[in-house]
């Protein structure tokens, strides 16, 4: 019996420090890793700055063009992107271009609608993808410096015309994520 609860001991001996050296290993390993991130991590580290760039007050946006054959997605693009300035960014939208201090402007070069899954018995579409695709740009008028020189951005929204859905929701909702990219492009390089 004596023997028996030795070797039981032994074996938790033997047990406590095997995890008392994964242990050791554990936490060496995790100081080396942070060492390691802190000596090859960002060279600035984090920053309170803005990520628009500064100078800046109020945008004048202009209504797009629209050189697609849907009518009335330039609205809805122009009112999306007038929004997300005002929201997402430290701009003001002006509604007169000589109060502005920059101006935003650009064409919807393709408005395209597309058939994304079908029904397999009579073919008709059960779901269709609107795709709208602009050019932008973002001017200065203060110093005449392009801040977007013609960039080329698109967006995609689907949507069913089995759940009453048009497409006018799907343009609605493509000109929102197109709007939402375009004040991802507003954001000063790194």
């Amino acid at each position: 019996m004596k023997n028996e609860k030795s070797r039981v001991l032994r074996c938790g001996e033997q047990f406590s420090i095997l995890n008392y050296q994964f242990t050791i290993r554990s936490v060496t390993y995790a100081l080396m890793t942070c060492a390691l991130m802190t000596v090859a991590g960002c060279e600035g580290g984090y920053s309170n700055a803005s990520l628009y760039p500064e100078g800046i007050g109020t945008v004048y946006v202009e209504m797009f063009d629209n050189q697609s054959f849907r009518r009335g997605v330039e609205y809805e693009l122009t009112d999306a992107l007038a929004k997300r300035i005002e929201a997402q960014t430290p701009y003001k939208i002006v509604t007169s271009r000589d109060r502005a201090d920059t101006v935003i402007s650009g064409q919807i070069v393709q408005a395209n609608e597309s058939v994304l899954t079908t029904e397999r018995q009579m073919g008709r579409a059960l779901e269709k993808d609107v795709e709208l695709l602009a050019v932008v740009s973002w001017k200065n008028l203060q110093t005449g410096e392009l801040l977007i020189d013609n960039r080329t951005v698109s967006a995609s929204a689907s949507y069913s015309e089995w759940q009453g859905q048009s497409f006018a929701y799907g343009s609605t909702l493509a000109a929102n994520s197109l709007a939402s990219r375009i004040v991802e492009l507003m954001e000063a390089g790194w």
